[in-house]
């Protein structure tokens, strides 16, 4: 036993616990004070180094999705390609700002050095393309051809080409597949701008500094669908650009692909007769104008009468959309936009306006009937009709004597239009209208759907214009003090036009209306506008929203959404008056004036309705006009300068029919030669993969350049049955 006292005891404990105690105060002393140093004395200097720390971004582009025909036939998909790119951010850090780098990058791509400066410098109000209206903090195209010796040099010799970069891309392909170049149709991509970037922060589909926008087209239209979701792989990392951590990983998404009603199969044909007829319009003489038709421009659609999906469209001058990807050159972009370049980029299928001549006439006769005239009722047809001092005549002078309205829509007599029309002026006041006319004629032509949008999924479409009072005194509101300067009583025909108006520009005059019966004056209308309303009047009356856009297959191909046809009116007539319009359509291309165009037609089968026109436009040429439709399709062609309706545009819808059914010259079918006897109502297959397939087609040559042991046009256009 310990022989220590209790109270020795006693205290060694509370010596042990008092050195404890001290040690614990201690360490929170030392643990407050270094605290205290840490956050209170040198907080700020800490805070700064923190802020240091950030994260990075790494983002990993989706694949855009293809733009397919109505068989799966690609129309704008991707491609790889070595993408030779340059960073601003990095060439900015050199002593002359990247002069040096991109001119020894020039001589790698066998490029001149103003051609490499112009790509990589930024767009503004005062530079002019080309220039990069991208974000300046991203990656700049140099070129998207480059070969694999000129990446190889670039990298090989990365110390004399800081901020460039030389890798494999996905680039955008438009396919032109069997040489459907469908450029206005597809569109065409360029960079986003850093306001593009702000402006959809907010939204559901916000814009990676990457990403490239449709400007035009099916990839406007449709961007948003087609440009998926970028990956995003987040990394933290310090002041020194070292990862210490991945913050979050975000998968890519690839994009929806776009299923259009277009047949590149037919669209090959349409472009093709739509081109043949502007030349052979070109080798016709004009004898009004004492020189050869010019035909500078044209368009053609090729519409599903039931649905108003739209199976071909065609405009020219076209261009290559290609010439947009990986940035245009100063050559291509004075091409498309130059003064002599006629404007390419124009569709002029939807954005093209031009009076319609005798084409209107479908309008004319239904307003006559509304207003109270008997279709089958007869009406004077001499060659020219007189208002005061004014005469017009109807084309080539012809009279018929007194005729039905079915029978002056076949031989587009425009007499008959006048007389009714000047009589629908007469009761409506004349000179000093009604408080509110009747005016049948202006009425009928907002019904039919003239003067505002057909609502199809493209972009800028333009309204054209219906010339009724609402317009007239508007137009004379904006105008009456340059006409009064411009006006001379005894002057040139502009002149005393513009004298006249001066006067009394604000009025509906008799020869506004008799002019405006037919389709002339200041009326305008797009080929789109003209192809919907006879599409209406074959499937009885039903005006359609024209589409391109089929359905959208999300990129696995699990998801299909369908684009379903939608109405926007009818057609202002009884079922009686309509098919009165229909037998009279008939009869311009049986016994009409398109008769000499369909000689040998199988009219019993596959009925027939046209409807010539031939536009007068003050200091220009004539242009041609012509629709048309089956139970099946509209098609409506028109070229500018290009002469008559039947005479220029006429053969070549003809040939487009043709190739939809099978026909040969002789008006005999061949089913197996047939490229779309009835509209295609299903989607393309998608695989299990979600790949589409796809048949593949070779370019369409018409039978007049066939030899003759050539094998059938289905074999040639890949048809499968």
């Amino acid at each position: 036993m310990s022989n220590i006292p209790e109270t020795g005891r006693t205290q060694r404990v509370q010596i042990r616990l008092i050195v404890i105690q001290v040690l614990v105060f201690s360490l929170l002393l030392t643990l407050g004070g270094r605290l205290w140093y840490l956050q209170i004395r040198n907080g700020q200097e800490y805070s700064d180094e923190a802020k240091n720390n950030h994260v990075q971004q790494v983002v990993q582009p989706a694949a855009r999705g293809s733009i397919l025909d109505a068989r799966g036939v690609p129309l704008a998909d991707n491609e790889t390609r070595l993408v030779v790119s340059a960073s601003r951010t990095e060439l900015l850090k050199t002593d002359d700002d990247g002069k040096a780098v991109l001119t020894r990058l020039a001589g790698v791509l066998d490029m001149k050095p103003k051609d490499v400066f112009d790509k990589v410098r930024l767009c503004d109000a005062k530079t002019p393309q080309p220039c990069w209206n991208g974000s300046p903090y991203q990656p700049i195209p140099v070129t998207d051809e480059a070969t694999t010796q000129q990446a190889l040099t670039i990298r090989e010799r990365a110390e004399d080409f800081p901020g460039i970069t030389a890798e494999p891309t996905a680039v955008r392909r438009y396919a032109a597949p069997g040489k459907a170049n469908t450029a206005q149709v597809l569109g065409y991509l360029s960079p986003v701008t850093d306001e593009e970037i702000t402006k959809a922060q907010d939204s559901d589909s916000p814009y990676l500094r990457s990403d490239m926008v449709g400007r035009s087209g099916l990839e406007r239209t449709y961007d948003k669908e087609l440009r998926g979701k970028a990956g995003v792989t987040r990394y933290e990392v310090d002041n020194l650009g070292r990862v210490i951590g991945q913050a979050k990983n975000d998968e890519a998404e690839a994009g929806a692909s776009v299923v259009t009603s277009i047949d590149a199969r037919v669209q090959a044909v349409a472009e093709y007769e739509l081109n043949d007829a502007m030349k052979k319009a070109r080798q016709e003489f004009d004898h009004n104008t004492g020189e050869n038709y010019k035909a500078d421009s044209g368009a053609v659609v090729v519409m599903e009468a039931k649905t108003g999906r739209v199976v071909a469209m065609a405009s020219l001058p076209n261009y290559d959309p290609n010439a947009w990807v990986g940035g245009i050159s100063a050559k291509d972009y004075a091409k498309l936009t130059g003064k002599k370049s006629n404007f390419p980029l124009l569709n002029r299928a939807i954005q093209g306006q031009a009076a319609p001549g005798s084409i209107f006439k479908v309008i004319s006769s239904t307003a006559a009937v509304n207003a109270g005239y008997p279709f089958d009722g007869h009406y004077p047809c001499p060659s020219s009709y007189s208002i005061g001092g004014q005469t017009f005549t109807n084309y080539e002078s012809q009279g018929y004597g007194d005729i039905t309205i079915g029978r002056a829509l076949e031989v587009s007599c425009d007499t008959v239009y006048y007389g009714i029309a000047h009589k629908e002026w007469a009761k409506d006041g004349g000179n000093n209208p009604k408080k509110h006319p009747k005016d049948w004629f202006y009425k009928t032509a907002h019904q039919f759907g003239l003067g505002k949008e057909t609502g199809i999924d493209l972009p800028n479409e333009v309204s054209g214009r219906v010339p009724d009072r609402e317009w007239k005194k508007n137009f004379a509101e904006a105008n009456h003090d340059a006409w009064c300067k411009q006006g001379k009583k005894d002057g040139t025909y502009v002149e005393k036009i513009a004298y006249e108006n001066c006067l009394e520009g604000d009025k509906m005059r008799a020869g506004d209306s008799v002019n405006y019966s037919i389709g002339q004056g200041d009326t305008l209308v797009t080929p789109i506008q003209m192809a919907t309303i006879y599409a209406a009047i074959s499937n009885g009356g039903t005006l359609y929203d024209p589409t391109v856009g089929k359905a959208i297959v999300s990129g696995d191909g699990k998801t299909v959404q369908t684009i379903d046809p939608k109405s926007h009116g009818k057609l202002p007539f009884t079922k009686k008056t309509r098919d009165e319009i229909d037998e009279a359509l008939a009869g311009v291309a049986t016994r009409g004036s398109a008769a000499w165009r369909f000689g040998g037609w199988p009219q019993d089968k596959i009925p027939m309705h046209a409807k010539t026109g031939t536009a007068e436009v003050y200091g220009k040429q004539t242009t041609s006009w012509f629709a048309t439709y089956t139970k099946d399709y509209s098609i409506v062609m028109t070229i500018s300068q290009g002469g008559t309706g039947s005479g220029a545009s006429g053969p070549a819808v003809r040939n487009i029919y043709n190739a939809l059914y099978g026909l040969d010259a002789t008006g005999k079918q061949d089913l197996k030669k047939a490229l779309l006897p009835t509209p295609q109502k299903g989607l393309p297959k998608v695989r299990a993969d979600g790949t589409i397939d796809a048949p593949t087609i070779k370019p369409y040559r018409p039978a007049s350049e066939k030899p003759a042991t050539e094998q059938t046009l289905a074999a040639v256009l890949g048809r499968r049955d």
